[in-house]
């Protein structure tokens, strides 16, 4: 389904239409459905330009961990490791620390992988971070935070560009 829309009201729920995450979800206008075998076909033949995807840990190398916690009930892997194989660019969208204000932005994953060296891009309500070769670059921060924040809320090394931008 391509035109995935907000979550339904109670009165909405159709039951046949669920995301990834096996949540029901509503349709836009324009919507597309294809087969699974299409899908798996498109990104698995690289004919995805990007995919943002949201992640339990990212390091500084760009590795990705986000389907499952050792010890916790998995319902599935999902596509997730398709895509962010197949995908030109990876864009990880996500809250920048764990619940308990655990680090989510690590020098190195301990939970299972998902892709290695695969995410280009990390955008949190914090801050948004490219990884590069040299490591994390801190490009944005949001409006009212400090680098010293970010990166006490990030448990790898930033560096901070030279053109460091704000957002709301």
């Amino acid at each position: 389904m391509l035109g995935v829309g907000p979550y339904p009201r109670e009165d909405e729920v159709d039951p046949l239409l669920i995301n990834a995450g096996k949540e029901t979800v509503t349709e836009v206008a324009g919507t597309s459905y294809f087969s699974s075998a299409d899908s798996f076909a498109m990104v698995r033949g690289g004919h995805i330009d990007l995919t943002v995807l949201g992640a339990l840990q990212v390091d500084e190398d760009g590795n990705l961990a986000n389907w499952m916690i050792p010890g916790k009930m998995v319902k599935g892997m999902g596509g997730a490791m398709d895509l962010v194989a197949g995908a030109k660019k990876v864009i990880v969208a996500m809250e920048h620390t764990t619940r308990d204000g655990g680090h989510k932005i690590v020098r190195r994953c301990t939970l299972p992988f998902t892709g290695l060296k695969v995410v280009n891009m990390i955008v949190t309500e914090m801050a948004v971070i490219d990884v590069t070769p040299a490591g994390l670059l801190l490009r944005e921060i949001a409006a009212g935070t400090t680098v010293d924040k970010v990166q006490a809320a990030t448990g790898a090394r930033l560096t901070v560009a030279s053109a460091l931008g704000t957002f709301d």
